[in-house]
């Protein structure tokens, strides 16, 4: 059976309590190690590979994260579909602590993270105007919903350097903005995703208000660890009813993301690039990995 789904556990979700058949796989990527290894086994019937997104035990910071090598490697083994969770700050009162957004926008406040594999002599330009796939985001939503989650549909996540928590000034400005929950790690997923041409979709779990509210000056870690604990437990039962509920065939914009994304001739690609590359490029430009 391929694997043809991926899951990103962020703070807190640091395994698929329900996966059966498990085997560890380590891979080497041209972009160096993932955070750890992937995690393959059953899940609602399917094939998923699980990976812990900061390493065994937390170890990587979101500002080391090595975001191209977790992408690839879920290309290597397979994957069109990536269920993402993550813990975020809430930017509006609607949004509280222990419920789930959708989102379906980012907003870009980090500094200068790695968030394409192209360069070095290929150059490729992709539309990233929806940067969540609208019909993996619909399953994520109907799947909360059928695991009796408090959901929002739709919403702008902030992406923010870390690893400090925003200033109050920040996050006054990120509402003024009308801007909804805010996180540190999704958007190069996201961007890096459909290069790849693989679905993408997050499950932001609403932590904390953020340092806004009169009420929640302070975010403090213990605040968010507790309420991780009780959001894992949701993202757990959501997953698993998402990968029961995801189609074997995609009909998406996602799948020929690149398409007419490559601007380079195919004569001038270095071949160590094709090379490195041909997992995601190969079809494009005339062989195969």
């Amino acid at each position: 059976m391929s694997v043809s789904i991926g899951i990103i556990g962020g703070s807190g979700l640091y395994d698929m309590a329900a996966l059966t058949d498990r085997e560890e796989r380590q891979l080497k990527t041209p972009f160096g190690d993932p955070a750890g290894p992937y995690i393959i086994g059953t899940l609602s019937g399917k094939r998923v590979a699980f990976l812990a997104r900061h390493g065994v035990g937390h170890r990587q910071m979101p500002t080391e994260l090595n975001y191209r090598a977790n992408i690839f490697g879920m290309k290597l083994l397979g994957v069109e579909y990536i269920l993402s969770a993550s813990a975020v700050g809430s930017l509006q009162e609607r949004y509280v602590p222990q419920h789930l957004v959708i989102p379906d926008q980012f907003f870009d406040r980090t500094k200068g993270r790695v968030s394409t594999f192209f360069g070095s002599g290929l150059v490729a330009h992709v539309g990233f105007a929806h940067p969540i796939c609208r019909r993996l985001g619909a399953v994520a939503y109907d799947s909360c919903q059928a695991a009796g989650a408090t959901v929002h549909n739709g919403g702008t996540y902030v992406c923010m350097e870390g690893p400090q928590f925003s200033t109050l000034a920040e996050s006054k400005l990120y509402r003024s903005w009308g801007m909804d929950i805010i996180g540190m790690t999704n958007l190069q997923e996201a961007k890096l995703a459909r290069e790849a041409e693989i679905c993408y979709a997050t499950i932001a779990l609403v932590t904390d208000y953020d340092c806004w509210h009169p009420e929640h000056d302070s975010v403090t870690v213990d605040m968010i660890v507790a309420n991780l604990v009780a959001n894992a437990r949701t993202a757990q039962r959501v997953i698993a009813e998402a990968v029961g509920r995801l189609p074997y065939e995609r009909t998406c914009e996602c799948a020929t993301a690149l398409a007419h994304a490559i601007i380079t001739r195919p004569g001038y690609v270095p071949e160590t690039v094709k090379r490195d590359l041909a997992p995601i490029v190969g079809k494009y430009l005339g062989f195969r990995p």
